[in-house]
């Protein structure tokens, strides 16, 4: 397989009947060509279907078969579609949510949803088998994964105010306390037309509400991301941008949450907006 092949398929290719048909709509519902529908099916090419539009805050896993990167695509190499879910735009376009992205204890990586840096499973050859989103009927989405010590980590997406409401639970099933404890949640924008500038000039950094922001190109409207005991930073080249919750320790059988959010705004004063919010307790889900 290229290298350039590399880069646009995504583990966890559908199966045959109704999942099938289900990830071929998904496709066809991000605007998928038909040869990255195929590559979805695990087939050569696949004709869209007939759809209906998403509606505007609709989320959707993300299907994989297209790279959710626009550069530093090294960075992630065969991304997975495990944990990264799509929040539809007003507009037009939507914006990748991988959720998470990456998980650590103190120094060792433990999970990590692309190829780039090794995990701790890689070095022991351990392969962590793919796992798609439980689809609820409010349409909310779920993942539980269970790492190989019992390490255990519950990610929840919901539709809410105008973007999608998340939870990010740590349980600790190991045998030993968890210090160091972090993850990345990161939000790529090579879906959202006006938001996809490779550049650090259309977004902000807000560190006092830990919120990371970008800008579209005529100003008016701004996709943000805030999580509690979020660090926040941005990656033009991707184009991304993060706001990544840390946990606290966890000794065996102890769990921790974070809350975060991923929102739109359109409006004259994006920084009033963030100060109404944070004074109201809107900010974050309640």
């Amino acid at each position: 397989m290229s290298r350039a092949a590399v880069f646009v398929l995504l583990a966890g290719c559908a199966g045959g009947g109704s999942d099938r048909a289900y990830w071929i709509e998904t496709a066809a519902k991000h605007g998928f060509s038909p040869p990255e529908i195929g590559a979805v099916v695990g087939s050569g090419r696949v004709e869209p279907p007939a759809v209906v539009p998403p509606a505007p805050f609709s989320l959707l896993p993300y299907p994989g078969g297209r790279h959710p990167r626009l550069g530093f695509l090294d960075g992630a190499v065969n991304p997975q579609r495990d944990t990264k879910f799509s929040l539809f735009l007003p507009g037009g376009g939507y914006a990748v949510v991988d959720f998470p992205e990456a998980l650590w204890v103190a120094k060792d990586l433990v999970y990590l949803a692309h190829t780039h840096l090794p995990t701790v499973w890689d070095r022991q050859g351990v392969t962590l088998p793919p796992i798609d989103w439980t689809r609820k009927a409010d349409g909310s989405l779920e993942s539980r994964r269970r790492l190989p010590d019992g390490v255990e980590f519950f990610a929840r997406a919901a539709p809410g105010d105008r973007g999608a409401d998340l939870e990010l639970r740590v349980r600790n099933g190991s045998t030993r306390t968890l210090t160091g404890l972090r993850s990345q949640v990161c939000v790529l924008l090579r879906g959202a037309p006006g938001f996809d500038a490779q550049s650090k000039d259309n977004k902000v950094l807000v560190e006092k509400h830990a919120v990371a922001a970008v800008r579209s190109a005529d100003g008016r409207r701004w996709i943000a991301t805030v999580f509690e005991r979020g660090r926040v930073w941005q990656n033009p080249p991707c184009p991304c941008i993060h706001s990544d919750p840390s946990f606290p320790d966890l000794a065996p059988g102890v769990e921790a949450v974070a809350r975060g959010r991923v929102f739109y705004y359109e409006g004259a004063d994006f920084a009033a907006e963030l100060d109404r919010r944070a004074a109201a307790g809107t900010l974050l889900p309640r």
